[in-house]
Formats: C-alpha cells, sequence, structure tokens
C-alpha cells in the first residue's frame, strides 16, 4: 500500500514546477557563493573548504529549508482545492501510509537537489581554477544535509497540511532558517529543527562542527521526524471531514 501512495504522489510531480525549482533555484545561492569567494580570496585561503563556506553560507541559511517547503506545500496543493480532502479522507488507504508516501517522494526530490548542489559546487570551483576535486568529506556533509531534511520534511508537511495557504508554510521556512542561524551561533542547534540542516551540511565552517557529535544530530533528527510525523498521523485521524 504504501508503494501505491508513493507512486500516486510521484504522478503528481509529472509536468510541475518541483523539478525546475530544483535545477534554477540552487544556482543562485552557487553564483552568490562563488562570487562572495572571489572577493575574499585574501582572508579564504583554504581553497575547496573556503568555497563550501560561502556556497552554504547562502544556501543552507536562506535557500534549503524553503525549497523543501516548495515541494510540500506542493504535494499538499492539491488536497485543498474543491473536495479533494474529503477525497483523501475517505480513501481506502491508512493515514500513515498517506503521509509517508509523500514524505518518501520530499525525500527524493531533496535527494536529487542536494546531488545537483554537489555538481553546482564542483563547477564553480573550476570555473575559479580550484585545483583537483573537492574533499571527499564534502559528499558526506551534502548526505548529512538530506538526511536532517526527514526532519524538516515531516515538519513542512505538517504545516502544508494544516496552512490550506501555499507560501505561508515557505515563509515559515525561511524564518526558521535564519533563527536557525543565530541559535546554532549559540550552541543549541540540536534543540531547532531547522539548524539540523545547518549542522548536517556543517555550513559556513571549514572543520567538521559535528567531529564527535554525529549520534546526537542523528538522536536530534530521528526525534523531530518522529515527533512531527505523530502529530500529523494524531490531526488526520481526529479532524473531519470538510463539508
Amino acid at each position: 500500500m504504501l508503494l501505491r501512495c508513493i507512486h500516486a504522489e510521484q504522478q503528481k510531480l509529472r509536468h510541475c514546477i518541483i523539478f525546475p525549482a530544483c535545477i534554477f533555484i540552487p544556482i543562485i545561492p552557487a553564483v552568490m557563493g562563488t562570487f562572495n569567494y572571489l572577493q575574499n580570496t585574501e582572508i579564504l585561503s583554504q581553497g575547496w573548504y573556503s568555497l563550501w563556506t560561502q556556497h552554504t553560507l547562502f544556501y543552507a541559511c536562506f535557500f534549503y529549508a524553503p525549497l523543501v517547503a516548495l515541494y510540500c506545500s506542493y504535494l499538499w496543493r492539491l488536497e485543498h482545492c474543491s473536495n479533494n480532502w474529503n477525497v483523501l479522507m475517505t480513501a481506502p488507504v491508512s493515514l500513515p501510509c498517506l503521509y509517508l508516501g509523500k514524505l518518501s517522494v520530499i525525500f527524493q526530490v531533496t535527494l536529487f537537489t542536494q546531488l545537483w548542489v554537489g555538481v553546482l559546487f564542483f563547477l564553480g570551483g573550476k570555473f575559479i581554477g580550484l585545483p583537483g576535486l573537492p574533499p571527499v568529506q564534502i559528499l558526506l556533509w551534502l548526505l548529512r544535509g538530506t538526511l536532517a531534511a526527514a526532519a524538516i520534511g515531516a515538519l513542512q508537511l505538517l504545516l502544508s497540511m494544516t496552512i490550506r495557504s501555499f507560501s505561508v508554510p515557505i515563509g515559515i521556512s525561511l524564518i526558521g532558517s535564519v533563527l536557525g542561524l543565530l541559535i546554532s551561533n549559540k550552541g543549541l542547534g540540536l534543540y531547532w529543527p531547522y539548524t539540523l540542516m545547518l549542522m548536517g551540511m556543517n555550513a559556513n565552517k571549514t572543520e567538521d562542527a559535528l567531529s564527535g557529535g554525529l549520534p546526537a544530530f542523528l538522536a536530534a533528527t530521528a526525534f523531530f521526524f518522529i515527533l512531527f510525523y505523530a502529530i500529523a498521523i494524531w490531526l488526520l485521524k481526529h479532524r473531519d471531514i470538510r463539508a
């Protein structure tokens, strides 16, 4: 049943705005980060690592969470139109499968986005003449950031489910990311879900900030994922069918 839900959600993505967003929006922080690196080469002297700080300064702090929020808002958009919510709530499919189907597709699209971000990072480095290949460690940071998106995906699906507006959940994710940057500077990143994306990607840092702290990061990601998933299922079970 879950596989059928995933397939149904994947069908919604055909010929939609999500894949152009996956391609074109990450180009913006990549260009900004590369340009900022070129303007500060006298202090950014660690090659690929320094370029990473500039790319993630813009992408992870201002674009990553809103992109995930965009994907979530789109997947709930059809259910909020006409009487589709009633159809959803009366479908012969379990509510956990419905929610996990959407979340699985969000994770797939996010993984694609992260891989594309890695390609843009590599192209940016070659454009400015950095030698060799990026450190393998950066690939790990990209994957960690993708894992953190599972918690944000669960949160944003919850917000998009309860808020009928397409843009409001996206705005919330942007505010959450900015607050996450401030919270991470105070060493409280594990207690704010949006900060997990910054921590996972080692945003704006040259040395691994999670060195020795990976178990706590994974535990926090799992906690927020389970929390928002449980709240969403509870709301789905107790929310009335709209007439």
